[in-house]
């Protein structure tokens, strides 16, 4: 337990660097926002484009990791909207706040994922988290930008408009480049390549100081039994989906512990502005972010050992 605990240390003390970076104003708020802008449009896009060019996805069940991750999203998005009566009538959610929740249960942090995969098992592990990113990315976008639209008070529906938000996302665009240059077999200039892979680099630990600097300590502090249910939603429910569509499927052995790292992991910090856009509630996206983080130091290692326990790791 020590071990996995000071595994994943050095990724969380990155996280809490940014959120005291940003709380004692070393850097400014203003210059955090272009951190971020420079994160999505530029770092992100590059270092999955980089890691889906160069991985071999051959050495991996790309068929069965694919089906438990989109059995996962369906079986989690179909069950939130269920729940949609009860929080409504029983938890008096208005539609801002039930489409935050919505989010913060389904959507994933994929690159504390990733920073946490090449520390337990280096290059090799990207394959699996590769191929998460190509099934969640564009899967959870759909469904959240859906969602948000049809429950949004001040936001007008439309197919176009979905469509639209999706194809904006420069995430899934370099999603979308790695895996048609991958299957395709295109080559690809070494410069190029060394290009992507240098501003790849700088994207993991850039993205993690940024999730720090979003966190809201007096958000998170407010009492409220909706950062409750997310907390629950995200970091107990969400694993077991997707342990359960894992075996279902037959994925054993380091797949599955990644997986099962890919379900662990909090909300990503993206749907808050999404929130902010689509007349979500993004107060409490940031409350939610903040506990679903620090509790999930604790979840982590403990979905980590288990995952390892079943697989006789």
């Amino acid at each position: 337990m020590l071990a996995v605990f000071e595994s994943i240390l050095p990724v969380f003390a990155i996280i809490v660097l940014g959120f005291l970076l940003r709380r004692f104003n070393f850097v400014e708020a203003s210059k955090w926002q272009v951190v971020d802008e420079l994160c999505f449009w530029i770092l992100f896009p590059s270092l999955l484009a980089s890691t889906l060019i160069n991985t071999d996805l051959s050495t991996i069940e790309f068929d069965k990791i694919l089906m438990v991750l989109l059995g996962m999203i369906v079986t989690i998005s179909a069950f939130m909207l269920a729940l949609y009566p009860f929080f409504r009538n029983v938890m008096n959610l208005r539609r801002p706040q039930y489409t935050t929740l919505f989010q913060t249960v389904t959507r994933w942090h994929g690159f504390i994922a990733m920073a946490l995969v090449l520390k337990f098992f280096g290059e090799p592990g990207l394959a699996v988290i590769a191929v998460a990113f190509v099934a969640l990315v564009p899967a959870l976008q759909l469904v959240n930008v859906t969602v948000l639209s049809v429950f949004s008070e001040e936001y007008k529906f439309s197919y176009f408009n979905v469509l639209k938000q999706i194809s904006r996302n420069p995430i899934l665009w370099g999603c979308v480049v790695g895996m048609v240059v991958n299957f395709a077999n295109i080559p690809v200039w070494d410069p190029v390549l060394t290009f992507l892979d240098l501003l790849g680099r700088a994207a993991l630990g850039i993205s993690l100081l940024a999730l720090g600097a979003g966190l809201s300590l007096r958000a998170a502090l407010k009492p409220s039994p909706v950062v409750g249910v997310a907390v629950v939603g995200k970091l107990i429910l969400v694993p077991l989906i997707m342990f359960g569509f894992a075996v279902l499927f037959g994925v054993t052995g380091d797949a599955l512990i990644i997986l099962m790292i890919s379900a662990g992991v909090p909300t990503a910090m993206n749907g808050y502005v999404l929130a902010k856009k689509m007349g979500g509630d993004a107060e409490l996206y940031a409350s939610i972010a903040t506990v679903q983080t620090a509790i999930s130091f604790f979840t982590l290692p403990l979905i980590i050992l288990l995952a390892r326990w079943w697989v006789g790791a």
